[in-house]
């Protein structure tokens, strides 16, 4: 079987790795993408002419046109949980299988707010910052994690592991999440009485702007956002007005509004923002766990069976040969 792994060399170091690399090779013949540029479009369908299976990078959108103008094609597997750019629909219509990642990023994105939890608290990327300016910054009241109250919004994987970090600090711990059988609040008591605010809700038409501009206004005076799920959870000009007005004491994003879900440049540079470059899920078990699934996908595939993953097994007819 010939695979066509859409990573960049970049991406590849960093999102699925040699290990996996070599056991995608046992699978099949494998092409890979050379460019610097995310591989899409008419680039991704000329680079796959040839191929029967796609495994693909988050930044690798796969179009109705793609599963329309490569008759070779079997299955497209992301190398990710998001498929949300992936018209699986329109895979289904033309036989092609579908394959998604779990999870395998929820130790290492709950470790992330965790993180954040502690430098929002205690201005360590702000004193930091001045020192390596050769500047002495100035000391400030520092917040106990003890004794606060953290807000959960989202009680899925990493919401479940946040909760627990925060019950482990000896936080005060409220949870919203009206799709699951737990003890919890209402939306606006959460927002009021927390502390600090983690929406780990997945991102959807009904969550889009979940924290806009009445959450925001709803949240007490002095506390933080922390966001490491999707910036679609945030309507980033409330929360810019939210932070000028000097409602919110700061906010920690790795996720936004740019490209990739990348955090939108203007806010980040803001000194009452901390910011990282999407990478909150960036550990070495955290990318294996998910590129070694692409490889035990590729190997199911390759014998025409639907592996663990699959999305659309039910309308799976182009199969390997």
């Amino acid at each position: 079987m010939r695979i066509l792994l859409t990573h960049s060399p970049e991406a590849l170091e960093l999102y699925y790795g040699q290990r996996a690399l070599a056991g995608l090779r046992e699978v099949g013949e494998v092409k890979l993408h050379h460019g610097s540029n995310p591989l899409e479009g008419e680039a991704l369908i000329r680079a796959a002419e040839d191929c029967e299976l796609i495994v693909s990078y988050r930044q690798s959108p796969g179009p109705v046109q793609l599963f329309q103008r490569l008759p070779k094609l079997v299955a497209f597997s992301r190398c990710a949980i998001d498929i949300r750019n992936v018209d699986v629909a329109a895979a289904s219509k033309a036989g092609v299988l579908v394959t998604q990642a779990s999870a395998g990023f929820v130790t290492a994105v709950a470790e992330m707010v965790l993180g954040f939890l502690v430098d929002l608290s205690r201005g360590i990327t702000r004193s930091a910052t001045l020192y390596h300016r050769h500047e002495v910054p100035p000391a400030r009241m520092g917040r106990e994690l003890k004794g606060s109250t953290l807000g959960v919004i989202g009680y899925g994987a990493i919401g479940k592991e946040v909760v627990r970090i925060g019950k482990a600090l000896g936080m005060r711990v409220l949870i919203h999440d009206p799709y699951q059988q737990v003890e919890q609040v209402p939306l606006p008591r959460l927002l009021a009485e927390s502390d600090y605010v983690v929406p780990l809700a997945v991102a959807s038409a009904e969550t889009e702007n979940l924290i806009d501009a009445k959450a925001l206004a709803t949240m007490k005076r002095g506390a933080y956002l922390i966001n490491v799920s999707r910036g679609n959870l945030v309507d980033e000009q409330a929360l810019e007005a939210a932070l000028d007005a000097g409602h919110l004491a700061g906010c920690a994003m790795d996720v936004g509004r740019a490209p990739d879900q990348m955090p939108t440049p203007r806010l980040a540079a803001r000194p009452d923002v901390l910011a990282t470059p999407h990478a909150a899920g960036l550990t070495v078990p955290a990318i294996e766990h998910q590129s070694m699934e692409t490889v035990a996908q590729a190997a199911e595939i390759a014998k025409g069976r639907a592996p663990k993953g699959a999305v659309n097994a039910a309308h799976w007819t182009r199969k390997p040969k």
